[in-house]
C-alpha cells in the first residue's frame, strides 16, 4: 500500500513537471511579447515549486542587473520587481560559472550549504559533467546577504541567449526548503524555453524597429520627393525629431556643376532647434581669424570654419588608416566615411577647440553625415543631441563608485539620479540617419537644378520688371508731386513740409540720403532736414566751412544752376569740399537750389553713399520741381511765422498783466494775514504777560501756604496729644469741622491748587511760545516745542464733548537738531494743519455712531524724523501705528487727559521722553514733520486744489480758504522747504512738511 502511494506521488510530480513545461511552451507559442511570457512563466514555476518568490533577473552591459518580473507571496517576502542590483552583488567568477559551466546553485541558509550542478564543464578535472548536486559550505557574506533579504533557501538557474549570460531564473523561500535533481531539471527546461522566447521576442523587436525606421524614412522622403515643392526645412525638423535630437543643420555647399553659372552659387543653410553660438578662437590654428564665430547665417556657417574642416579631415584620415590596417589612436568605431558620430563633445580630444563653441548650449553629442550624389559633394546633414538625466531604482543604498566589500543590510528602494549624461549613438540611429541622408542628397540635387531653372526665369522676369519699373517711376514722380502739393496746402509747418519732401525724394530716387542744406542769416550754413537709410551715419546739423562755397558757387545756384556729381573721386572739387563730402561717406550727389525770391535759401541734395551713381535727367527734373515747391512752402511759412510772432507777443503781454494782477492779490492777502497774525501775537503776548504776574504770585505763595498748613496741623496734633480730656467746646468744634477729614484733605486741596497754577503757567508759556514776538528773525528753534505749544492752545478742542470722545494725540518724535526758521510763522503752519485735522474729524464724526467712535477713537498722529522716511496713512483700526513700526530712535507718546488708565492700556502704547538737543547732523539736511488723521480722507480732485488761495470745502462762514495757501507760502517761499498732502478716501489724510535744518535767506 505504501509503495502504491509513493508511486502515485511520483506520478503526480511528473504530471506537474509536464504541465509546467507544457504551459511555458504554450505561452511562448501563443504570444511574442516577452514580458507576458516571463510573467506567466514565473507564476507557473512558483506554483510548481511552492516557494514564496520566483523572479527573472536580467543582466545589464555593465554587470549590474534588474528584477524585470516576479511572482511572490507579498505577506511572506518583500517585492523586488523593478529594483536594480550592482555588479558586485554577483561576483564575476560566479557569472563566469553561470555562462561557461551553466552552473545551477541551491543555497540552504539554515545549514549554510550551497549545492552546485554543472551542465557543461570548461575544465573536466575541476567541474566534471554530472547531473547530481554537490554541496559545500557557502560564503558567510552570501548567507548574510540572503538573510537581510528575508530568504532562507534559494534556487538559481542561468538563462543564456546567443552564448551570453542574459539573466537568471531565481526562486526564493522564506523558510528552509530542499530541492532535488528533478526540481532542478524541470526549472532548467523552463529556463531553456525562456531562452527560446527571448530569441523570438528579440526578432520581433528588431522587425518592429526596422518597420518603424522605414516608416520614418518614408515620411521624410515624402517631404523631399512626393510634394510639389521640396520641403527641406520640414524634412530637417522631422529628421531631428526622428533621431531624438535637440537641433539640426542642413548645409548646402556652393554648386560647381557644369550646369551652374561661372561663379559659385551662394551657400544655403537650414537650421532648427538649438545651435552653436559661441566664439571659437584657436591661438595655435594658422590662418584662423579671432573674430570667426559659429553662427546660423549662410555667410558664416560652422561648416566653413577652418577648425571644423580640419576636424573632419583628421577623422577621415583616422578611418582610412583603420580600414587599411593602420589603426589611429583614439579612433571611434562609430565613425565611417559615410558619417561621424560623437557621443560626448566634452570627451572628444580631437574636438577640444571646437567644443568651446558649444559650451553655452545644451548640445552634448552630434552626428555629421556628408551628402553626396553621383560622386558630387552637396553638403552636410548635422544632428545635435542634448545631455539627459538618468534614473535607476536600486535595491538598497550603496557606494556607486566603490566596490561593495560587505553585504548590504537593507534592500529598501534607493533612487539614483545622474544628471548631464551623454546619449550614445546606436547603430540603428546611424543606419536610419544614413538612409535619410541618401534621400536628402537626391532632393538637394533636384533642389539645385530647380534653383538654376528659377535663375534663368528670374533673368527674363527682371528684364520685364525693368521696363515696367520705368513706367512706374514716371507715375510715382507724378504721385510724389501731388503728395508734396497736398502737404503744402494742408499745413504751414515748414519743417513738416521739408521733411515730407526729403522723405518722398529718397523713396522715389532710392538713394541713401536726402538732405536740405540751409544758408542761415548769421553766415553759418548747415544741414537742417534729413532723411536717410539706417545703414549710413546722420549728417543732420553738419556745418560746411565757408571757404568751400565761394561767392561764384552761390551765384551759380542763385541763377538756377544744377550740379550732378556722379563720382566725387573723379570730380574737380576743392580739397575742403572733398574732405567734407568724404567725412559724410558720400560717393555721388545731386544738388539743386532752393531760392526764396532773390535770395538763395538753401540746397536740396540727394546723396549716394554706397557707390558712385550716374544721375538721370528725369531725376534732375523731379528734384528741380520739388525744390520749386519747397521755395513756395518756405515763403508761405515765413508769412505764417510772422503772424504767429505778432500774436505771441500780444498773448505774452496779456499773460504778464494777468500774472502781475495775481501777484498783487497774493501780496494783499499776505499783508492782511501778516498784520492780523502780528496783532494777534501782540494781544496774546500781552494777555499772557498780564496773566503771568498774578499766577506767579499765587504759585509762589502756594508753597508757603502748604508749609504753614502743615505746621498748624502739627501744632493741633501736639495739643491733642497733651490734652487728655479736651473741653466739650473743643470736641464739639472738632466734630463740626470734621477735623480728621480736614487734616487729610487740606494738603490735597493745596496740592490741587498748585497743579492748577502750574497748568495756567504752562498755558501762558505756550501762548508766549506760539506768538514769538521776540523772534522776528530766523533763529534756531526746537520743532517739538512749537508743536507742543500749538497742541496746548488747541487742548480745549481735543477734549471729549457730548458728541464724541476725546481726540487722541499720538506723538512719535525722533531725535531732531535745532532748526533755523521763522518761529512764529512755523507755529502758524502747525496751527492751520492741526485745526483743519480737528475740523475734518468733527465733520467725519457726524455720520458715525457713538459705538463706532468708541471702538475707533479719533486720532491725530504727529511724527518727526530726519530725512525722508516712509510713513503710511493713519490706521483707522487702532488709530495709531503698531509698536513694531516705532523706530528705536523715536519716542511714542499719547496725550489724552480724558482717557482712563485702562483705556490707555488697550491702545498698546509706550511713553518715553527724549529731549531735542544739538545732536550730530546726519547725511540728510531736512527735518520731516508728518501730521496724519484717521478721518474721511480727501478725494484726488479736491487734493489737486488744496493749496490754492480762497479754496475751501467748509460751509460758508467757517473758513476763508487761506490757511493752507499761507502755510504753503511759509514752508516753500520762506523756508525753502516742501509741503504736500497724501490722502485716500476712507483712509485718512497726512500732511508731510520738510524743512531744511539750515537755509539761506529766502524771499520775504
Amino acid at each position: 500500500m505504501k509503495f502504491k502511494n509513493n508511486r502515485e506521488i511520483l506520478l503526480q510530480q511528473k504530471l506537474n513537471r509536464e504541465w509546467l513545461l507544457h504551459q511555458t511552451i504554450d505561452r511562448i507559442r501563443h504570444s511574442l511579447e516577452l514580458n507576458d511570457i516571463l510573467t506567466a512563466t514565473v507564476a507557473e514555476v512558483r506554483s510548481f515549486l511552492g516557494t514564496d518568490r520566483v523572479m527573472v533577473y536580467r543582466f545589464h552591459a555593465d554587470g549590474s542587473g534588474e528584477v524585470i518580473v516576479e511572482s511572490l507571496d507579498p505577506g511572506r517576502i518583500p517585492p523586488l520587481q523593478g529594483l536594480n542590483f550592482p555588479a558586485d552583488d554577483i561576483p564575476i567568477e560566479a557569472r563566469q560559472l553561470f555562462l561557461k559551466a551553466r552552473t545551477r546553485s541551491i543555497v540552504d541558509v539554515g545549514l549554510e550549504q550551497i549545492g552546485l550542478s554543472h551542465l557543461d564543464s570548461p575544465d573536466p578535472n575541476n567541474y566534471p559533467l554530472a547531473q547530481d548536486i554537490r554541496y559545500r559550505p557557502v560564503d558567510p557574506c552570501h548567507v548574510t546577504y540572503l538573510k537581510a533579504m528575508g530568504v532562507h533557501s534559494s534556487l538559481v538557474v542561468p538563462i543564456l541567449y546567443q552564448n551570453q549570460l542574459w539573466g537568471l531564473l531565481v526562486s526564493h523561500h522564506s523558510q528552509p526548503r530542499s530541492f532535488d535533481e528533478e526540481d532542478l531539471e524541470i526549472v532548467q527546461l523552463v529556463a531553456d524555453q525562456v531562452s527560446i522566447a527571448i530569441a523570438q521576442s528579440t526578432l520581433l523587436a528588431r522587425a518592429r524597429e526596422q518597420r518603424k525606421r522605414e516608416a520614418t524614412v518614408n515620411r521624410i522622403a515624402a517631404l523631399l520627393h512626393a510634394r510639389p515643392t521640396i520641403e527641406l526645412q520640414a524634412a530637417l525638423e522631422a529628421t531631428v525629431a526622428a533621431l531624438s535630437g535637440i537641433g539640426g543643420r542642413l548645409y548646402i555647399a556652393p554648386s560647381k556643376t557644369a550646369s551652374a553659372s561661372a561663379t559659385d552659387s551662394a551657400t544655403e543653410l537650414f537650421v532648427c532647434g538649438e545651435q552653436p553660438r559661441s566664439h571659437i578662437v584657436s591661438q595655435t590654428q594658422i590662418g584662423t581669424d579671432p573674430g570667426d564665430t559659429l553662427g546660423t547665417s549662410p555667410s558664416q556657417p560652422i561648416e566653413k570654419h577652418p577648425l571644423w574642416q580640419q576636424w573632419l579631415e583628421n577623422e577621415k584620415l583616422k578611418i582610412e588608416n583603420r580600414e587599411t590596417g593602420h589603426n589611429a589612436a583614439g579612433s571611434d568605431p562609430n565613425f565611417s566615411l559615410s558619417g561621424w558620430a560623437v557621443t560626448d563633445l566634452q570627451k572628444e580630444s580631437s574636438f577640444r577647440v571646437l567644443s568651446l563653441g558649444f559650451q553655452a548650449t545644451r548640445i552634448r553629442g552630434l552626428l555629421v553625415l556628408p551628402l553626396e550624389y553621383r560622386q558630387n559633394f552637396l553638403g552636410y546633414l548635422t544632428i545635435f543631441r542634448e545631455e539627459i538625466d538618468t534614473e535607476r531604482l536600486w535595491a538598497g543604498r550603496f557606494t556607486v563608485n566603490k566596490k561593495q566589500l560587505l553585504p548590504r543590510q537593507s534592500f529598501e528602494a534607493w533612487r539614483e539620479l545622474k544628471k548631464g549624461q551623454a546619449r550614445e549613438w546606436k547603430e540603428a540611429d546611424i543606419d536610419m540617419a544614413r538612409a535619410i541622408g541618401e534621400h536628402f542628397a537626391m532632393a538637394i540635387e533636384q533642389y539645385i537644378i530647380y534653383k538654376e531653372i528659377q535663375g534663368l526665369n528670374a533673368n527674363l522676369e527682371r528684364q520685364v520688371e525693368e521696363r515696367t519699373a520705368q513706367l512706374q517711376k514716371s507715375l510715382e514722380s507724378k504721385r510724389v508731386m501731388g503728395k508734396v502739393l497736398d502737404q503744402i496746402r494742408s499745413t504751414l509747418d515748414l519743417n513738416a513740409i521739408l521733411q515730407a519732401i526729403a522723405r518722398e525724394v529718397r523713396k522715389l530716387l532710392q538713394t541713401d540720403r536726402v538732405a536740405i542744406y540751409q544758408f542761415l542769416s548769421n553766415g553759418i550754413s548747415k544741414v537742417t532736414v534729413e532723411d536717410r537709410s539706417i545703414n549710413w551715419p546722420s549728417s543732420l546739423g553738419s556745418t560746411g566751412p565757408g571757404e568751400c562755397f565761394p561767392e561764384e558757387n552761390r551765384s551759380f545756384y542763385l541763377s538756377g544752376g544744377v550740379r550732378a556729381i556722379n563720382n566725387i573721386a573723379e570730380e574737380q572739387l576743392s580739397s575742403c569740399h572733398r574732405e567734407f563730402l568724404t567725412s559724410l561717406q558720400i560717393k555721388a550727389n545731386l544738388i539743386v537750389p532752393i531760392c526764396n525770391g532773390l535770395e538763395l535759401w538753401g540746397l536740396l541734395i540727394a546723396n549716394e553713399c554706397s557707390a558712385p551713381r550716374v544721375w538721370q535727367q528725369g531725376e534732375i527734373d523731379l528734384l528741380q520741381h520739388l525744390a520749386s515747391q519747397a521755395a513756395i512752402a518756405i515763403h508761405q511759412a515765413e508769412l505764417y511765422q510772422k503772424s504767429l510772432a505778432a500774436a505771441a507777443t500780444a498773448t505774452e503781454k496779456a499773460e504778464e498783466l494777468a500774472k502781475a494782477l495775481d501777484d498783487l492779490q497774493s501780496a494783499q492777502t499776505q499783508l492782511v494775514q501778516s498784520e492780523k497774525m502780528s496783532a494777534l501775537g501782540q494781544l496774546v503776548a500781552g494777555v499772557a504777560h498780564e496773566i503771568n504776574n498774578p499766577v506767579n504770585f499765587i504759585y509762589g505763595n502756594l508753597m508757603h501756604a502748604s508749609e504753614y498748613a502743615e505746621d498748624l496741623l502739627d501744632i493741633i496734633a501736639l495739643y491733642q496729644e497733651s490734652q487728655d480730656n479736651p473741653s466739650s467746646t473743643i470736641v464739639k468744634k472738632l466734630e463740626e469741622v470734621d477735623y480728621d477729614f480736614l487734616a487729610e484733605d487740606l494738603p490735597k486741596v493745596l496740592a490741587s491748587m498748585k497743579v492748577g497754577a502750574d497748568r495756567i503757567r504752562k498755558i501762558v508759556l505756550s501762548l508766549r511760545n506760539f506768538s514769538r514776538l521776540d523772534r522776528l528773525e530766523k533763529t534756531k528753534f526746537d520743532i517739538h516745542e512749537g508743536i507742543d505749544s500749538t497742541l496746548m492752545i488747541l487742548q480745549h478742542r481735543l477734549k471729549a464733548n457730548p458728541e464724541r470722545p476725546a481726540i487722541i494725540i499720538v506723538k512719535e518724535y525722533g531725535e531732531l537738531p535745532l532748526v533755523e526758521c521763522y518761529v512764529g510763522q512755523l507755529n502758524q503752519v502747525f496751527m492751520n494743519i492741526l485745526s483743519n485735522a480737528i475740523d475734518a474729524l468733527e465733520e467725519y464724526n457726524q455720520d458715525q455712531s457713538a459705538e463706532y467712535l468708541k471702538a475707533n477713537p479719533n486720532t491725530i498722529t504727529i511724527r518727526t524724523e530726519v530725512g525722508n522716511g516712509e510713513w503710511g496713512i493713519g490706521n483707522r483700526a487702532s488709530g495709531i501705528a503698531d509698536e513694531e513700526e516705532v523706530t528705536p530712535n523715536s519716542k511714542l507718546q499719547i496725550e489724552d487727559s480724558d482717557l482712563s488708565v485702562a483705556e490707555a492700556s488697550k491702545l498698546k502704547t509706550q511713553t518715553s521722553k527724549l529731549k531735542t538737543q544739538n545732536c550730530p547732523m546726519p547725511d540728510s539736511q531736512f527735518v520731516v514733520i508728518r501730521i496724519a488723521d484717521n478721518g474721511r480722507g480727501i478725494s484726488a480732485e479736491v487734493r489737486s486744489h488744496i493749496f490754492e488761495p480762497f479754496f475751501t470745502t467748509k460751509a460758508v462762514g467757517k473758513g476763508t480758504g487761506m490757511g493752507l495757501s499761507i502755510s504753503h507760502q511759509i514752508v516753500v517761499a520762506k523756508h525753502l522747504g516742501n509741503i504736500e498732502c497724501i490722502s485716500e478716501l476712507g483712509r485718512g489724510t497726512e500732511f508731510l512738511i520738510s524743512i531744511p535744518v539750515t537755509t539761506p535767506n529766502a524771499e520775504s
